[in-house]
């Protein structure tokens, strides 16, 4: 594993955009290319921070209202690629994917769906999961030995501080922020399933309601 990873290009796409003016200011300052999607992008460029828009990036458009974006090889090549091995290297030169070393996302806000299940409708909150974010900091997370993984606004400062003292950012902290990735996914995942879970029993104590038949009665 690489002791310090400097970081030459980050993709951003975040929901909550608390410090992300600053951080991603401090990262062009410091030579980083920024990718960037959507509402994220756009706040940015209102903030004179340079960024080049996912959709440039790939040369694919955003599709299906929105719910593909990110999920391309030029992507998730570059958050995954092993540069240890020449097959990988080979392979970016060959399909011009370029490392993408920092990926900072945070997810759609499915809380507050969970917390007003009562007064939602289901199919308007399943378009509140999360797929694109979860899978960038999974891949950037699993690929911790090379990619940076930031999930919670809370670390910015420390990285900031980290960059400007030691150039880049080391092992140990690529480590403590993937472990973080993946608890938070599974925190993420646990709420959608009790969310899916109470669900069908509405839906079952409707349908049984409806046909007269009264909860708790087995059906042969």
């Amino acid at each position: 594993m690489a002791n310090t990873v400097r970081i030459e290009r980050a993709l951003i796409s975040v929901t909550d955009k608390e410090g992300i003016v600053d951080f991603a200011g401090f990262l062009v300052e410091n030579g980083v290319e920024i990718i960037s999607t959507g509402g994220t992008a756009n706040v940015l460029k209102k903030n004179n921070i340079p960024v080049t828009e996912v959709t440039d990036y790939t040369g694919f458009p955003e599709i299906l209202n929105g719910r593909v974006k990110t999920l391309h090889p030029k992507i998730h090549g570059g958050i995954l690629a092993q540069l240890e091995k020449k097959e990988h290297t080979e392979q970016m030169r060959k399909y011009q994917i370029k490392t993408i070393n920092m990926v900072v996302v945070n997810l759609y806000d499915f809380k507050s769906v969970y917390e007003q299940k009562k007064n939602v409708i289901l199919f308007e909150a399943l378009e509140k999961i999360d797929i694109g974010g979860p899978t960038l900091l999974r891949a950037a997370a699993k690929n911790f030995s090379h990619v940076v993984a930031v999930c919670d606004p809370a670390d910015y400062p420390e990285l900031k501080e980290q960059i400007r003292r030691e150039g880049g950012i080391n092992g140990l902290t690529r480590l403590r922020l993937a472990q973080k990735v993946f608890a938070l996914t599974s925190e993420y995942d646990a709420m959608i399933s009790k969310f899916l879970e109470d669900a069908k029993k509405m839906l079952e104590w409707n349908i049984k309601a409806s046909t007269g038949i009264q909860i708790g009665t087995k059906i042969s």
